[in-house]
């Protein structure tokens, strides 16, 4: 079924070069060609859609902004409550072995400059 979903990719992929291809020989043929007496060229129009870069109000970006987060929090695979204890207790240990070193490195470096430089009076 892969091998089917891939050969129909690929026949898109190739009607979009096609298009390509033949969009390109148009114009080529276009600028070579002086326009015909009394003609005028054919123009394509695209249909007015709103895209990305058009001008959308504030309350229109808000409004997007919140239906793209709820569509991305629809994708996210939320823990079990098993899961998210043992992940919250992994944390917890973790951090606290953590402080514990930096605790232990930050007494020996005090004391070891104290011993170097000594004790100011």
């Amino acid at each position: 079924m892969a091998d089917n979903k891939r050969r129909g990719e690929d026949a898109d992929d190739d009607r979009l070069n096609d298009d390509v291809v033949s969009d390109s020989a148009e114009d080529d043929a276009t600028d070579a060609e002086e326009p015909a007496a009394g003609g005028g060229t054919a123009t394509r129009e695209r249909s007015r859609t709103r895209i990305d870069g058009d001008k959308v109000g504030p309350f229109g970006r808000i409004a997007r902004f919140v239906r793209e987060v709820v569509a991305e929090l629809r994708k996210v695979i939320w823990p079990t409550r098993k899961e998210l204890l043992t992940y919250t207790g992994v944390v917890i240990a973790f951090v606290t072995v953590m402080l514990t070193i930096v605790a232990v490195l930050d007494y020996a470096f005090a004391k070891g400059v104290l011993w170097v430089f000594g004790n100011p009076s």
